[in-house]
């Protein structure tokens, strides 16, 4: 008599409620990393101005990390809301990506040494390796496991992985940019707005 192998069976409704308090300490974590200056009562308007305006690095460094991480909780629910059912290697999959969700506070790095481009592309590589993350969730719950509706259309499942591939080639893309001028790369960011909306149109079904 053969053993059977047990497999765990995570519904996939906890794996989405796991990762979305994931993406929220995620953010909250960056949030608590402003550092609150303690203001002596005693200060005059222009001093205070100033303090204040030294919290600007860290202003621009928290909303630049809430901008990439709403993206990836976006493209995340764009595939999970089409995922009916669970497999242990996608399970796997999933906590990796969040591992990786977690790390996206390498953007102090870019902030804070903007005019270096190795903290840039350490964290471009990280993006990269975790929108491919979800690159390949999508492709292994349509094809290899057929965990998504039958009667789902083939341009709509073209048109996600599309939109899916759309970032790790945007933020690929700004790599090259990089070694010419930092500052258009990181503008380059946002063709991934334009372009959206663009597969979105053509792939609408």
């Amino acid at each position: 008599m053969s053993a059977r192998v047990f497999t765990p069976n995570i519904r996939v409704e906890h794996v989405i409620s796991f990762s979305d308090a994931v993406f929220a300490f995620a953010i909250t974590l960056m949030a608590l990393s402003i550092d609150i200056p303690d203001l002596p009562l005693n200060l005059s308007q222009s001093q205070l101005l100033d303090r204040l305006y030294g919290l600007y690095p860290q202003v621009e460094d928290y909303i630049i990390s809430f901008a990439v991480v709403g993206i990836f909780w976006v493209s995340y629910h764009q595939v999970f809301n089409h995922i009916k059912g669970s497999h242990i290697s996608m399970i796997y999959l999933n906590l990796l990506f969040l591992l990786l969700i977690t790390l996206l506070s390498l953007t102090t790095l870019v902030i804070n040494y903007a005019s270096y481009q190795i903290p840039y592309i350490t964290y471009c590589g990280v993006v990269i390796v975790t929108s491919s993350l979800l690159v390949v969730i999508w492709g292994y719950a349509t094809k290899h496991h057929r965990l998504v509706n039958k009667n789902m259309h083939p341009l709509f499942i073209r048109g996600i992985l599309y939109s899916l591939l759309s970032i790790p080639i945007i933020f690929g893309i700004s790599i090259f940019l990089s070694f010419v001028d930092l500052d258009v790369a990181q503008y380059f960011w946002l063709g991934i707005i334009p372009l959206n909306i663009l597969i979105r149109y053509k792939y609408k079904h």
